[in-house]
């Protein structure tokens, strides 16, 4: 009896149907990890810090301000002084809140430029969530509207850092500018993607930041800035840009990552001399 059944199960258990099963086994978990990706991929993309409502910014000469989008309020700092030269208009990248962002406006006096600087939703204090890339455009499009025609006649600086390039790029095809200033951008956030997490596919990614769509249809100076020892986004992202826009200036930060831009002399004293040519 024990001769016969062994035989029988393995002809009911063929190799091939035991791979077959465990092939189906792990497209099923794969297709799960996709799906999870594709709806929960703000807790990848964005790194928020949220401060309490009464939470205080104490930098000196910086105000708070409300913008009210749909659904949601969005906070800003505000930082003016005496007979500025314009306005820095500024998009951060996609951690922290503008409790880190902001810690100083020596940069500011130093060039002579006031500066505004939004917290997207669920940042800082500003309310909602981020729930599409097209909200988000919508949102920084509000920002836009509610403080640049403050400064008709002065200097537009249109900044993005990281996350806020593509951002910022995105507006910059839209608007009327002096400067777009691009600081460790990406060529796409799904390039990005591709770069870390090369088995997802581009398709997954809801919030894609064409990036090397939008570039080439910026009709104001464009600058480039990229440390060549980042790691979340390499400097290969900004040389496509430049590639793209010709006429772009690229500076390559020796030495710099992705995190320590603002920490470095070179990047400083560039901006600087860059803000004082408008």
């Amino acid at each position: 009896m024990n001769t016969t059944s062994l035989p029988r199960s393995r002809a009911a258990n063929p190799w091939w149907s035991r791979l077959l099963r465990m092939i189906l086994i792990a497209v099923a978990v794969y297709g799960g990890v996709l799906l999870l990706l594709y709806w929960k991929q703000e807790l990848l993309l964005f790194a928020p810090t949220r401060l309490p409502p009464g939470h205080q910014f104490t930098v000196a000469g910086v105000v708070e301000r409300k913008i009210e989008v749909d659904g949601a309020t969005l906070s800003a700092l505000h930082f003016r002084q005496p007979d500025a030269r314009g306005v820095v208009f500024f998009l951060h990248g996609n951690g922290g809140s503008l409790q880190e962002w902001l810690t100083s406006t020596d940069f500011y006096r130093r060039t002579g430029f006031d500066l505004f600087i939004i917290d997207y939703r669920g940042y800082g204090k500003s309310t909602g969530r981020i729930e599409s890339e097209e909200q988000l455009h919508a949102d920084v499009r509000a920002a836009w509207r509610a403080v640049v025609p403050e400064y008709a006649g002065r200097k537009i600086v249109l900044y993005g850092r990281s996350l806020g390039t593509g951002l910022a790029t995105n507006l910059a095809t839209e608007v009327s500018a002096d400067l777009l200033v691009l600081v460790s951008p990406y060529s796409s956030l799904r390039d990005a993607a591709r770069d870390h997490y090369p088995w997802v596919p581009p398709a997954v990614l809801r919030y894609p930041m064409r990036t090397d769509e939008w570039l080439p249809n910026v009709k104001m100076p464009v600058l480039i800035m990229h440390g060549d020892q980042d790691t979340v986004i390499a400097i290969d992202h900004s040389e496509r840009l430049q590639m793209l826009k010709p006429t772009a200036e690229l500076v390559r930060l020796h030495g710099v990552g992705n995190n320590d831009v603002h920490l470095s002399t070179e990047y400083l004293d560039k901006l600087a001399e860059r803000y004082g040519r408008l």
